[in-house]
């Protein structure tokens, strides 16, 4: 079995979040390392719980910043949803940004697929 070459999507909140990083060397590492989802992204960070439960998580840019993303398999897509900084506590935490980005329903919501 070879292993597929997923594309990897950013969503437009995505997108702006890495665009409001003012320093272009972090933005273009966190680029870098979403592109690298692109191979194996199952494999890479951890899965998410609770209300992010579907989506997972991987570090960038000298472990300070983390890119939020879903894998759709039957599509061969990940979506890049959110990229922040980790602030535990902080409202600013990218996981807390995450979780109200997904009750007002900003980010994809993922969906449970029988397996075949």
């Amino acid at each position: 079995m070879t292993d597929s070459i997923y594309a990897v999507k950013w969503t437009e909140t995505a997108t702006g979040l890495l665009e409001a990083i003012s320093d272009k060397r972090v933005q273009r590492g966190i680029y870098a390392r979403a592109g690298q989802l692109a191979h194996s992204p199952e494999d890479q960070g951890k899965p998410l719980v609770s209300e992010l439960a579907g989506f997972r998580s991987v570090r960038a840019a000298g472990q300070k910043y983390r890119i939020v993303y879903r894998v759709q398999r039957q599509d061969v897509i990940v979506v890049v949803v959110a990229v922040g900084r980790r602030k535990h506590g902080d409202a600013a935490d990218i996981y807390a940004l995450a979780r109200r980005l997904l009750k007002q329903r900003l980010v994809p919501v993922p969906t449970q697929r029988a397996k075949k």
